[in-house]
């Protein structure tokens, strides 16, 4: 069976790809897909290489039972657009940045995650890095929501 090789992207790699990682790899878990789907974030931008993902994100993930704290940031490279299938934006800011990083034959591969969103109308998951804790919880209930979309797609498509 082939195998799907999706990367989450937001601009640090500290809180909204990483939470969209861990979430998406709990669902394609239970799902019993681990083996047809490979998971992974970064970021745009190098400010947290290395860094575990920003402890507001932990704890609001660990209270809906996704343990990140395994996870370290990293930036993206040019061999993640070889590498991976779906290379899926959190923002229009950060899909801007991999446009421009991207080669052009693999422009497709490109997207908003929220795309695949069915409960919200949104197309960006906005950073709460900046905000109070509800942020990060406004994140949780969105990637959950794009998730069970991708995966939904990823099983239709991959079957």
């Amino acid at each position: 069976m082939a195998v799907a090789r999706v990367l989450f992207v937001c601009m640090g790699n500290i809180c909204r790809s990483p939470t969209a990682e861990v979430v998406f790899r709990h669902f394609v878990e239970h799902a019993d897909w681990s083996e047809h789907v490979l998971i992974d974030s970064a970021g745009t931008h190098d400010y947290h290489i290395g860094s575990p993902p920003d402890k507001r994100t932990q704890r609001a993930a660990l209270q809906r039972g996704y343990d990140m704290s395994m996870l370290r940031g990293r930036q993206v490279e040019v061999a993640d657009f070889e590498r991976f299938d779906y290379v899926l934006a959190m923002d229009h800011d950060n899909l801007a940045i991999l446009r421009r990083l991207c080669p052009q034959d693999r422009r497709e591969r490109l997207g908003l995650f929220l795309e695949y969103a069915s409960r919200h109308d949104e197309r960006e998951v906005s950073d709460p890095y900046y905000g109070g804790g509800e942020g990060f919880e406004r994140v949780l209930d969105m990637v959950e929501d794009a998730a069970q979309g991708l995966l939904g797609h990823i099983r239709k498509n991959y079957l």
